[in-house]
């Protein structure tokens, strides 16, 4: 039986660049909740923003929405997961998105949850007199009432932490295979080799996509990339020019374009550039930018209106994404992508700040804390 503490460490962001551990009581959970020791949270792009400047203003806070942990706690009116799973002391979980259910999207847009005014992650919520273990970078967290989560048993640790990025990925391809241009001989083109970029290319070759096109300016992410499914690899800095690098991309395409495109960057001249890409007839989908980075410039004549591109926006995920998740993961693990590659290095909870700056560097793929 698990001894639990009276108090529990988190690494709270108190400020830009500025981490401090702390402790805090480790509270009585009440019938609808549930106490999670954690095992290990991987490093977002998102937290490392939030770790550079905090734009969502919610410092002090307690990062980590990548995690993984163990129930040792659970609530008596708790039985089953978010997938109907029944539910015990012991189970490894891992968490998804908390909407409100009265907002607009939530009540007017079923499945859509991820567009909800209010929505939110543990691990970017704002600090609560109650809720201070709430994000994954601690010893402990507290699942309030109304939480989403599953059950993972099955799955070891690396492919737990991937779940909620590559539940990211999974949504995208929904976004894109609503366009109803993906198909098995379509040339898509993925730009940005970081980790939502490389999910999204094993995503795309798990659904069967042969022809894709990775493109970056680090040859270490290219080839991971080509072991993961890419069939051509673009390195940008070899084409200075936008016209060299679109010339290439209709070398790679009969001539004529990417079918479609994944822009996952976060980068706003390559948000641009991602339409000179794109072919006649041919749909892009925006993934990168979870935060603001500004804006970029497209001509409406010659890169839409007279393509006739189809433009999907993709925001997060939705709770329906993540049995399917789960279901990828499993599925491309059986084919042979090495995904769970994709996790670099593990620190310590007290070493996030040194993880943080290790992420900045770009001298690893997926940073995580492993406690």
């Amino acid at each position: 039986m698990h001894t639990i503490p009276e108090y529990a460490r988190a690494a709270v962001l108190t400020g830009p660049r500025d981490i401090q551990m702390q402790s805090f009581p480790v509270p009585e959970i009440t019938d609808d909740e549930i106490l999670v020791k954690v095992e290990g949270c991987g490093i977002c792009g998102t937290d490392v923003h939030e770790y550079k400047h905090d734009p969502f203003g919610l410092a002090p806070v307690v990062l980590g929405h990548e995690g993984t942990g163990e129930i040792v706690k659970l609530g008596k009116n708790i039985r089953k997961d978010s997938a109907g799973h029944n539910v015990v002391c012991g189970d490894r979980i891992v968490t998804s998105v908390l909407t409100c259910g009265e907002c607009a999207p939530c009540t007017e847009l079923p499945g859509r949850g991820n567009l909800c005014e209010q929505l939110g992650l543990y691990g970017l919520l704002p600090d609560d007199s109650h809720y201070r273990l709430n994000g994954w970078f601690a010893e402990y967290l507290v699942l309030r009432p109304r939480s989403t989560f599953f059950v993972v048993n099955d799955m070891s640790f690396a492919q737990r932490l991937l779940i909620e990025p590559a539940a990211v990925v999974v949504h995208s391809l929904e976004r894109a295979k609503s366009t109803q241009l993906l198909k098995f001989n379509s040339h898509v083109i993925v730009q940005g080799c970081g980790p939502i970029g490389l999910l999204q290319i094993a995503v795309l070759r798990t659904y069967g996509i042969e022809h894709i096109i990775a493109m970056d300016a680090n040859p270490a992410r290219l080839e991971y990339a080509k072991s993961l499914g890419a069939e051509y690899l673009v390195n940008i800095a070899d084409y200075p020019e936008l016209a060299q690098l679109t010339a290439r991309v209709h070398e790679l395409t009969r001539g004529v374009g990417a079918d479609f495109g994944f822009q996952c960057t976060g980068v706003p001249q390559a948000a641009a550039n991602l339409w000179k890409f794109i072919r006649r007839g041919g749909g892009l989908c925006e993934v990168g930018f979870f935060v603001n980075n500004g804006e970029c410039a497209i001509n409406p004549h010659f890169d839409m209106c007279n393509k006739e591109v189809v433009a999907v926006g993709s925001w997060a995920y939705s709770l329906q994404d993540y049995p399917e998740t789960m279901d990828f993961i499993r599925r491309a693990t059986g084919i042979g992508l090495p995904i769970e590659k994709l996790v670099t290095h593990c620190f310590k909870l007290e070493q996030l700040a040194e993880a943080m700056e290790v992420n900045i560097r770009q001298e690893g793929i997926k940073i995580a804390i492993a406690l």
